[in-house]
């Protein structure tokens, strides 16, 4: 489950690997909660990722081949921080690069109906 305070969870749960390594190639390494504080400032808590959300996806993420994992020990606790390999640098890239790109035709779309209500074709 995802807490999204003003988008669908469809959305969220469409754009959530993008998000994740995006946010990752930006910094060297980040473990699970840093990486739902980020997107929730990133955000003004508009997104708010839940483990429930996050956890499963950084998982399969690992199983792909695009992130790495290092266990570090914070006193009686480990934490594991998650890193971009050189593939997953290069799919967060193209994940991004397609985004924007829907995101732009889903504007150039939405406005042709918006700006021409009666348009049927």
């Amino acid at each position: 489950m995802y807490i999204c305070l003003m988008y669908s969870n469809e959305l969220i749960k469409g754009t959530l690997k993008t998000i994740v390594l995006n946010l990752l190639s930006k910094e060297e390494r980040m473990y699970g909660y840093e990486i739902t504080q980020h997107v929730k400032e990133a955000t003004d808590g508009k997104i708010q990722l839940t483990e429930g959300a996050l956890y499963p996806l950084l998982h399969r993420l690992e199983a792909d081949g695009l992130l790495t994992t290092e266990k570090v020990n914070i006193g009686k606790r480990v934490r594991k921080y998650y890193r971009l390999t050189k593939n997953g640098s290069e799919t967060s890239g193209n994940l991004v690069q397609e985004f924007r790109e829907f995101s732009s035709t889903m504007n150039r779309l939405l406005d042709k109906f918006t700006l021409n209500p009666s348009y049927h074709g």
